[in-house]
């Protein structure tokens, strides 16, 4: 059993593996006496071969979900989902000609009675004596069914054929009947032995009597859980000959009334779901009604699959809260340019843009202003630095880039990027987050180094010469006035105040407006220099944050994105009785099972 299901692992342990094989397994025929005879040295086909095309579909899709989210989804949540691939493979290793029906029940439900009646014969012990049946005892209308037994651990001394109607009963040819032991069993072993043997068949009958058929420990660990195989349950009530007609018709409507309850499909009406009916093992009243359903029911050969399709069910229900996501999440293009202006305030690049044109237009001023005021400026300075009053201490630089802002920046984005996610995605996509920030304020502060500081030697226009040289020649009229007034006092030059006066004050008049021209026509240009170096820091840090945080946050939402479709592949057309059915609330069986008593016996 071990090695069995170490095979069915390995199976399904890589998606791509499991289609390749699956697509070479289509081409080659599969022998139906292969099947029933397994061989050591039989390669068996990929999961999924022999099945029919959308239960195919739904196991490859399986394999493909579990491949994709063994690293993302924690492995108590994937273990039902592996199980299913396990036993989805070992079912199609065996029999497809067979149908196993297992009869569980209760402590003197009468299911050992009921399993002799169908066989026309006495083959399971029956008494007194709690429990009766202590191990499964199998009964098989037909060759073939020796693996599948293997299977349900059912020793060859408890393995029996029919003797009344032998090869001669037709309908049930193929069938495999398990006689279980009590499910409500004093002795734990025999409790395990069925819940393991549940686990293997391909449909039970649930056999209930009139008394214990509310029993709390039947509904709660049993139907209520196994809801979604309703297609290959029956639940039969025996020993109706205790009741009266009109009991009997009132207990059987409490029975569907409680599995209602429960979420399990009642097949009536031409819809599909659980079969109920009423029987008597003792008297046979109602067992060939059974043994009718039972003979169609095995020769429709579908249980197989209806059985896998309602484990796939279940297990997508049990996975649902790993895969579907409230809403649409993913990054939005206002998430993506919100990160880019983080970054861009850690980086400084307004910053950055505002010192650059700040230094174009003070050299503007610097090369086309008035000697005088290059003087005084200087002068300032000099004083300013020579001073010895006291002075409020520096404050402390920044670094390059603020590692609190880059990290809210990340932290905000992974927020946006994981709202909405299933708990194990968005945690992956908050660690793809967290690992492409740690590292990145020094790839900024790198980054902003290499690109050096746009503020240190800004360019200088093709005007800047001229707009020097006029304001050279406003400065050399200033002093050719003055020598000329000077020379007019001396008694150089004869005496005429105007023409000295106008002189100097054209180069006096005309120095600021020159300075002032310069930078009217400077605005521009500055501006437009510092954007550009802005724009340049933008982009790069941008370019930093999509590598490191953006592209690995948008890899896992895209792997999201197949794992999401390979699951609605798992979920299929046919919807999860467990899942899309409300189930009532938490009841108390003691009771209910009271009430039901005192009815019984008020009627």
């Amino acid at each position: 059993m071990d090695d069995e299901r170490e095979r069915g692992r390995e199976r399904w342990d890589d998606g791509l593996i499991a289609r390749r094989a699956a697509d070479k397994a289509a081409d080659q025929p599969v022998e139906e006496a292969a099947a029933e005879t397994p061989d050591e040295d039989f390669s068996p086909p990929a999961l999924g071969g022999s099945y029919g095309g959308p239960l195919r579909t739904r196991l490859d899709a399986l394999h493909e979900l579990v491949g994709l989210s063994r690293t993302r989804v924690e492995s108590e949540a994937l273990a039902e989902a592996g199980r299913v691939l396990d036993e989805a493979a070992a079912r199609q290793r065996l029999s497809s000609r067979h149908t196993v029906i297992a009869l569980a029940g209760a402590t003197g439900s009468g299911k050992s009675t009921l399993f002799n009646a169908l066989a026309g014969v006495p083959v399971s012990e029956t008494g007194l004596r709690r429990p009766t049946t202590s191990a499964p005892i199998a009964l098989s209308w037909s060759e073939g069914a020796a693996g599948l037994l293997d299977r349900l651990a059912v020793p060859s001394r408890l393995r029996r054929r029919p003797l009344a109607g032998g090869a001669g009963d037709t309908e049930l040819q193929g069938l495999v009947l398990v006689d279980l032991p009590d499910h409500d069993s004093a002795v734990t072993a025999h409790r395990d032995q069925v819940d393991r043997v549940l686990g293997l068949v391909d449909a039970v009958i649930w056999v209930v009597d009139p008394e214990k058929y509310a029993d709390a420990a039947l509904h709660e660990r049993y139907l209520r859980p196994l809801a979604g195989h309703a297609e290959v349950t029956f639940v039969v009530l025996n020993q109706i000959d205790r009741l009266g007609t009109e009991a009997a018709d009132l207990v059987l409507d409490d029975l569907r009334r409680l599995l209602d309850e429960d979420g399990v499909a009642l097949g009536e009406h031409g819809e599909p779901g659980a079969t109920v009916l009423a029987l008597s093992a003792l008297t046979g009243e109602g067992v060939p009604e059974l043994r009718e359903l039972v003979a169609r029911f095995v020769q429709d050969r579908t249980a197989p699959e209806r059985r896998l399709a309602a484990d796939v069910d279940s297990a997508a229900a049990r996975l649902r809260q790993a895969y579907v996501a409230d809403g649409r999440p993913g990054l939005d293009e206002r998430a993506r340019d919100a990160f880019t202006d983080r970054l861009a305030v850690a980086v400084g690049a307004q910053a950055a843009g505002e010192a650059a044109e700040r230094v174009w237009r003070r050299g503007a001023i610097r090369a086309c202003g008035t000697p005088w005021l290059r003087l005084y400026r200087w002068y300032e300075r000099m004083r300013a630095h020579g001073s010895t009053a006291p002075r409020l201490a520096a404050p402390v630089e920044d670094e390059l880039t603020a590692r609190q802002r880059v990290e809210q920046a990340v932290r905000i984005v992974a927020d946006d990027a994981s709202r909405g996610l299933p708990a194990p995605w968005a945690q992956a996509v908050r660690e793809a987050a967290a690992r492409g920030a740690d590292g990145l304020p020094e790839a900024l502060d790198e980054l902003t180094v290499s690109l050096g500081d746009p503020a240190a030697r800004p360019p200088r226009p093709a005007w800047w010469p001229a707009a020097v040289l006029a304001q050279a020649a406003m400065t050399l009229l200033q002093i050719f006035g003055a020598l000329w007034l000077v020379a007019q006092i001396v008694g150089v030059v004869q005496p005429g105040l105007l023409p000295p006066v106008l002189v100097m004050l054209g180069g006096i008049i005309g120095g600021p407006l020159v300075e002032w021209a310069c930078e009217s026509a400077v605005k521009g240009p500055a501006r437009r220099y510092g954007q550009e170096a802005e724009r340049r820091l933008r982009e790069a840090a941008a370019a930093c944050g999509r590598a490191r945080v953006l592209d690995p946050v948008a890899a896992e939402l895209m792997r999201y994105r197949e794992v999401r479709e390979q699951y609605a592949t798992v979920v299929g057309s046919r919807p999860s009785a467990t899942a899309a059915r409300v189930v009532g609330g938490r009841r108390a069986g003691m009771g209910r099972l009271g009430a039901t008593r005192a009815g019984a016996r008020g009627r």
